[in-house]
């Protein structure tokens, strides 16, 4: 975050000699299989890898860095620092990349969430800050609407807060009272709600109450990491182990520097505050970094093409068995890139789309789709691995053909 002044290029030679070379285009998540000649620790526990054709789930461990994220990170693993420090340099060259006042490195997007209400409802106050969640005679309601509440929001409700929820304008404006900390938008929920995403900055703004914006799994678009703080959200969230493919365990939180900076007192390494849990080591700050800096510059437009190459080659695989239909969408918000939709007639072939997902999860290899199959099933391919659209055709076909 900002604050006391760093050297950014001290800061950047911590990073080794690796090359974040722009314009590039991944053939792949992460790391081919079996490049590396060093212990498979995984293996070794027994615990069978997936491939994943369903998304950026945590519980299917959502992307695989890039190689130049993993060397950022083990250059980082020999050294010692400040963490303050780091912090520090680590916030001032995020700022720069996201053009915005200040950022944070969080331990994930639901820190930042924590991070985010804790600097609304204790700011610098180092009594709130030690009080809280005890927030009683503090600012401690955080308006949302209904349709946008969500189990990430535990995160907010972390911070002693209660949740108001609205519907409408009107709600909003009644709602607002002197212990009114913050507003909570879920960006994933934006066309839910009858209070889209200029109107609720510009009530926020009337009211002088800050606003924060959880976008977790909402890059790509790239442009989505501007676009919020242009329109004039306080806060914005994101996952860092998502679409930026940096340390699962690692996320951003920037916007207005104040509170910026008070999220920074509400953290860790701070050991009498609520996110001393959501610790952030050197090699998780060290990699987030990389990863925006290597996002940045990757050629999106080519990966895009790329994703939908996949698309077709599974389409062109599962329209050998009779029924099959397919067609590719992009989803309206979050996770906005191709996906391949697999439709059939289900009497007919004699397998349902919930039968499908199981026997592919359960088979060799095992195949995780994208969760929630009912009428059709859907598969993620932003995720694969090079082949992987081969193989994730291949054994659809071969499930249908058996159904």
């Amino acid at each position: 975050m900002l604050g006391k002044s760093s050297n950014r290029r001290s800061f950047l030679s911590a990073l080794g000699s690796v090359p974040l070379i722009g314009g590039i285009l991944p053939a792949a998540a992460g790391p081919a299989r079996g490049s590396s000649q060093v212990r498979d620790v995984i293996a070794d526990l027994g615990v069978t890898p997936i491939i994943n054709a369903a998304g950026t789930y945590t519980r299917l461990t959502a992307s695989l860095m890039p190689s130049e994220v993993v060397e950022a990170i083990r250059e980082a693993s020999t050294k010692y620092v400040r963490l303050d420090e780091l912090h520090q340099a680590a916030g001032k060259r995020i700022a720069e990349l996201l053009k915005c006042e200040a950022a944070v490195v969080s331990a994930g997007c639901a820190s930042a969430l924590s991070l985010a209400t804790a600097a609304c409802v204790a700011g610098k106050d180092p009594q709130k800050i030690v009080r809280i969640p005890d927030t009683h005679g503090m600012k401690n309601e955080v308006i949302i609407q209904k349709s946008h509440r969500n189990g990430y929001d535990h995160a907010v409700r972390n911070a002693g807060t209660q949740l108001v929820e609205v519907e409408t304008r009107q709600d909003l404006e009644r709602a607002v009272n002197h212990r009114t900390a913050m507003m909570f938008f879920l960006n994933g929920a934006g066309k839910k709600g009858k209070i889209e995403w200029d109107e609720f900055v510009e009530l926020g703004a009337k009211h002088n109450i800050p606003t924060l914006i959880d976008a977790a799994a909402d890059v790509p678009p790239v442009d989505n990491l501007f676009r919020f703080t242009r329109m004039g959200f306080d806060l914005v969230a994101f996952s860092g182990g998502k679409g930026l493919r940096g340390p699962q365990s690692a996320g951003l939180l920037f916007g207005r520097k104040d509170l910026i900076e008070a999220a920074g007192l509400n953290n860790s390494p701070n050991s009498n505050s609520l996110c001393r849990t959501n610790k952030v080591n050197k090699e998780e700050i060290v990699g987030m970094v990389a990863a925006l800096e290597l996002y940045l510059k990757r050629d999106h437009k080519a990966e895009w093409k790329q994703w939908e190459r996949r698309c077709g080659q599974i389409a062109k695989e599962v329209r050998k068995v009779k029924t099959v239909k397919t067609e590719v969408f992009v989803p309206e918000l979050a996770n906005m890139v191709p996906h391949l939709r697999v439709m059939w007639d289900h009497e007919k072939i004699g397998v349902t789309p919930q039968q499908v997902h199981e026997r592919m999860s359960a088979g060799k290899p095992n195949i995780e789709l994208r969760p929630g199959a009912k009428q059709d099933i859907t598969v993620g391919v932003w995720m694969m691995q090079d082949g992987d659209d081969k193989i994730v055709g291949r054994r659809l076909r071969e499930e249908l053909q058996r159904g």
